[in-house]
């Protein structure tokens, strides 16, 4: 059976950008499992359960299954899990990862294990930021010279104010696009285009949350796996 590890926020993960990958790749019948920085449960960011924001039905899912999945209630450590033994390595988004998973040296070594590897990465919005913080095994950046996408300054300047604080009082420390660029990236966000998934080697990088389905359906792909209803 195919497998995937999922590597949550215990910040703040955005909602769809977990739950609809990890319902997407569980109907295709991939085994995931959870993994957080400390093995506590994620926290998903409020703001994604809010029916204004996101709309009821999508709030109403997301919060189902962060309540019920016995995963995302009973993670793994990333101490205790190995790129290698998985044939994906998932990083949900959301505004938390710049506070754990992004900073976490271990987060940053499955990352890199998995895309040196047999494996596969999936990268979501905020969670690309990582990418301004792994190095592949030679000591350079992973990222220099791929062509990626993620979560784009222009959305970000509606979200913090000119202090950048966040609208539950939490200063930014960086904007994704500029550290991920900074380290040599080919960034495009396709801002004109209503989803932007980008495919390069075993690295698959995703806008947003309004992107998830397609960056679940293209992991699949990447795998050889037919995706559900397909």
């Amino acid at each position: 059976m195919p497998s995937a590890l999922f590597v949550v926020s215990e910040e703040g993960y955005w909602g769809e950008e977990c739950i609809e990958p990890l319902t997407t790749l569980d109907a295709a019948g991939v085994d995931v499992t959870v993994a957080t920085p400390t093995g506590n449960p994620p926290v998903v960011d409020e703001r994604s359960v809010d029916p204004a924001n996101v709309g009821e039905e999508t709030a109403d899912h997301v919060r189902e299954v962060h309540e019920s999945d016995e995963r995302l209630n009973d993670p793994e450590q990333l101490t205790e899990v190995d790129a290698a033994d998985f044939d994906a390595v998932v990083f949900p988004g959301g505004h938390g990862t710049e506070w754990d998973i992004n900073q976490d040296r271990h987060a940053r070594a499955l990352l890199r294990d998995a895309v040196e590897g047999e494996g596969k990465a999936l990268v979501v919005c905020h969670a690309v930021g990582i990418l301004a913080f792994t190095r592949d095994s030679a000591g350079d950046f992973l990222a220099a010279g791929r062509n990626v996408t993620g979560f784009p300054n222009a959305w970000e300047e509606g979200i913090v104010d000119d202090r950048d604080l966040m609208p539950d009082g939490r200063k930014l420390p960086y904007w994704v696009e500029d550290e991920v660029k900074a380290v040599g990236a080919n960034w495009d966000a396709e801002l004109d285009s209503d989803t932007s998934v980008t495919v390069d080697g075993d690295l698959v990088t995703a806008r947003g949350p309004g992107s998830s389905a397609e960056a679940a359906r293209t992991l699949l792909a990447e795998l050889g796996i037919e995706a559900p209803g397909a």
